[in-house]
């Protein structure tokens, strides 16, 4: 199957020098990848000029007149910049010409203009961002909403449920992935009202629903998907963030301490590249706006070109598996499944 990705060229702290070279390796590495590159010609041409590179049957550049920048208000950039080289990515989605749209703009413009473009899906309240979390069991944990969503109603944690389970089945291809609600404490009995309702209707879904599980579950792996509003997403992921940042800090500044550590360090850095390696924020870059009638994918602002393809990568899994026509499916599986239940009490 052939996929296009439409890319923003343009989004991000480094625009066209990082997207555009990212896009082009990963195309290298895909045969049955095409390219849209959005963004400012000149800019585009320069940076293509400098990897030596041209247009041709597998990649052509779109033109966009304006750029959204990181700090724009979300509704200045949705009214006035039509022609935005987010706008436009995300236009060519909604028209077909792309599969998928891969931005590392501004995410709060990247999700109105997506959310206004591409429409939410049927039963979706509000679209939720997710990305992974790496695990003490070797894997992944799906965590969302990560920022999008500040106040929730329990229904909307609900369908987060959903989509984070159809994500994790489409992309690891498991029939059935545990779905855990974030809390401060594993008893039913924890959380305030939006919560613990929640938790009844997650029960009530048809999910592989495994209760309440509290902030280390998500390092520790107990559950596929882990739901949350968006202002204890975003808290938990910039937290963890800061804590990979400090403890690479302190090891680096206790080995430097003196010449016997010094030695130590070189005596382990076997084992500090694998830790390294495993903890590195730029394996899990993409963050997927899920519940859009679409794919976006939105990449870290300071994404280098190894993590912007990493985006480029998820964007390619979710097209390829379906992730939006599952949790459509399923969304109107559990609506079916609501209706019952509501016909059976009256």
């Amino acid at each position: 199957m052939k996929i296009t990705v439409a890319v923003d060229c343009m989004g991000g702290d480094h625009g066209p020098r990082i997207t555009v070279p990212a896009a082009l390796a990963f195309q290298r590495s895909r045969d049955e990848v095409d390219l849209v590159l959005v963004g400012q010609r000149d800019a585009v041409d320069a940076q293509l000029a400098v990897l030596g590179a041209a247009p041709g049957p597998r990649m052509r550049l779109h033109p966009a007149s304006e750029i959204v920048s990181m700090d724009e208000p979300p509704a200045q950039a949705l009214r006035y910049k039509k022609d935005s080289s987010m706008r436009v990515a995300v236009n060519l989605v909604k028209s077909g010409e792309a599969h998928a749209c891969v931005s590392a703009g501004n995410t709060g413009a990247l999700m109105a203009i997506s959310r206004f473009v591409l429409k939410t899906l049927p039963g979706i309240d509000r679209p939720a961002i997710a990305t992974v979390l790496p695990n003490m069991r070797g894997g992944y944990t799906y965590v969302l909403d990560l920022g999008a969503n500040v106040d929730c109603t329990s229904e909307q944690l609900m369908q987060f449920g959903v989509m984070g389970a159809m994500l994790v089945a489409a992309v690891e291809h498991r029939e059935r992935p545990s779905v855990g609600l974030l809390n401060i404490g594993v008893e039913d009995i924890k959380g305030n009202d939006t919560v613990k309702r929640a938790a009844e209707l997650l029960r009530e879904s048809g999910l592989n629903f495994c209760g309440n599980v509290e902030g280390d579950d998500i390092y520790k792996g107990t559950a596929d998907v882990v739901v949350c509003d968006g202002f204890v997403g975003n808290a938990v992921l910039k937290a963890s963030e800061g804590v990979v940042q400090m403890v690479a800090a302190t090891l680096k500044e206790e080995f430097a301490r003196n010449p016997m550590r010094k030695l130590a360090a070189l005596v382990s850095i076997p084992v500090l590249k694998a830790v390294r390696n495993r903890l590195d924020h730029r394996r899990y870059n993409g963050a997927s706006l899920l519940g859009l009638r679409g794919v976006v994918i939105k990449s870290h602002g300071s994404a280098d070109e190894y993590a912007f393809g990493q985006a480029m990568q998820r964007a390619e899994e979710e097209v390829r598996n379906d992730v939006v026509q599952r949790i459509s499916r399923r969304m109107a599986e559990t609506r079916t499944r609501a209706e019952l239940r509501r016909a059976a009490t009256e």
